[in-house]
């Protein structure tokens, strides 16, 4: 493809039109009317298309600007047809997965349901107006309102988690998902949020958070972390888990002390969770159990309020000596979920603008739960139930 950068002229020039034989027809100019000579643009042989006849080089010169857009389409369209491609080939990816692409077309949501403000735009205007230190307080009824949505959440995520195994793509869980939101009159969050194309976050191994559900294919021996969101009522729930993909993953100690410890450190914030109980303390009890199992908290992701925004106040860190400030009290609904690592904190961001990877290619785990202070503790909205997938599981013993 010509650069950007040279003149229309130019570029024109030295794409001269050949003159196959073939019989006169309407030029291709876009600001001409006369029957087309024999001469036909290159670059559309080259790509297959055998009827771009222009009645002149000149006329072929003038309209090279709007005519050359011709050829990008046909080699998106190539690829399409020819199968799964990667769309960054020229990205370094530091691990083991990369993006397959095509992606499937945006899902629809029904318009009976209630949509966020982003679902048209991408752009979610009364949450990036909220005052970023007050925290709402929810009455009785709103505290209804979270416990069905979150209810919702994590019935879907347990739908969705049952269908994970090795030979299904993440566009397929992402599929499932976006049925279950729908069957309960609910739209999926995550959803054209800041123009995110999916309905699900779909994180395989070393990928920190934010994967796109595309073509590629779960492995034996993959972990995978769902993050599920919707919003029904009014009101939005999140929730995610880390899921061992097929039996070689339960039997890889490395992916079972990731998993484990996330869990477990998750757990652990909960249960200093109550009225009084300073946020930034949190990240606290997360690093230091991390840390006792040598896995690494990554420290640019936090929890968040939750209700009737999306990430509204407060910002809750899973690193020990952060300066977050306000304490829990008795109405107030947020998110913990920490994302520990096997290796180093650092991340790259994948050419998608939402993917981010662990710079070292070690495998990562995340859990989250969303949760409403009550007058004597906490209460988990999105606690799993006697029959969800997964669960944890005991350290293999290795041989030596």
């Amino acid at each position: 493809m010509l650069p950007e950068t040279r003149s229309q002229d130019a570029a024109a020039e030295d794409e001269t039109p050949v003159a196959p034989a073939a019989d006169p027809r309407k030029c291709l100019g876009a600001d001409c009317d006369k029957d087309a000579g024999a001469l036909q643009c290159p670059t559309c042989l080259k790509l297959g298309v055998k009827d771009s006849f222009f009645c002149s080089q000149e006329c072929f010169q003038r309209n090279w600007a709007e005519h050359k857009a011709v050829h990008k389409a046909l080699q998106v369209k190539a690829k399409t047809q020819n199968g799964p491609y990667n769309p960054f080939p020229k990205f370094f990816f530091s691990g083991s997965v990369l993006p397959v692409y095509p992606l499937s077309p945006r899902r629809e949501v029904p318009k009976s349901i209630k949509h966020p403000d982003w679902a048209v735009t991408g752009i979610p205007r009364k949450e990036m107006r909220l005052h970023k230190t007050k925290i709402e307080i929810l009455d009785a009824a709103a505290q209804d309102a979270m416990r069905k949505v979150c209810r919702y959440a994590r019935e879907v995520l347990d739908i969705v988690a049952a269908e994970a195994r090795p030979g299904v793509t993440t566009d397929y869980l992402d599929e499932i998902c976006h049925k279950a939101c729908v069957e309960r009159e609910s739209y999926p969050s995550p959803l054209n949020y800041h123009n995110f194309p999916k309905s699900v976050c779909t994180s395989v191994n070393e990928i920190v958070c934010h994967g796109i559900p595309d073509q590629r294919v779960l492995l034996d021996g993959d972990i995978l972390n769902l993050d599920i969101s919707l919003y029904h009522g009014g009101y939005h729930a999140d929730v995610n888990e880390t899921y061992y993909i097929g039996d070689r993953a339960k039997a890889d100690p490395e992916s079972v002390r990731i998993i484990e410890t996330t869990r477990e450190a998750l757990n652990q914030a909960i249960a200093i969770i109550k009225p009084g109980t300073p946020f930034r303390d949190i990240g606290k009890v997360v690093e230091k159990y991390a840390k006792s199992q040598k896995c690494t908290v990554i420290p640019t992701w936090g929890g968040h309020g939750i209700n009737t925004e999306f990430h509204p106040p407060p910002w809750i860190a899973h690193y020990a000596k952060n300066k977050v400030v306000g304490m829990c009290k008795p109405g107030m609904t947020f998110t913990i979920e920490p994302i520990l690592t096997l290796g180093s904190a650092r991340e790259v961001a994948w050419p998608d603008n939402w993917t981010n990877a662990t710079a070292d290619g070690k495998r990562t785990a995340q859990f989250e739960h969303t949760m409403l202070v009550t007058e004597t503790g906490v209460e988990v909205l999105t606690a799993r139930l006697p029959d969800s997938p997964g669960g944890p599981i005991p350290m293999p013993t290795v041989a030596n």
